[in-house]
């Protein structure tokens, strides 16, 4: 079993950083039952935070497919 290199691994966790950043760009105070927050249906929580969030999903995938630059090790 091969080995992710040390530049796919550190992609990775940038895409981790920024999926946690849309998530927390997503959170805030909820409408309770007495009474109403329209805040619930701002740009940052609606389109904002879940578009950071899916960017974050599919740079991990590129992270995870990024080729080595060395061609050697192919052999």
């Amino acid at each position: 079993m091969k080995q992710l290199p040390k530049f796919n691994v550190l992609l990775i966790a940038v895409c981790v950083l920024i999926i946690v950043f849309g998530f927390a760009l997503m959170t805030g105070e909820p409408s309770g039952a007495t009474e109403y927050n329209p805040d619930i249906f701002s740009y940052r929580r609606i389109t904002l935070g879940p578009m950071i969030s899916l960017a974050g999903f599919v740079l991990m995938i590129v992270a995870i497919l990024f080729p080595k630059k060395n061609k050697e090790d192919e052999l």
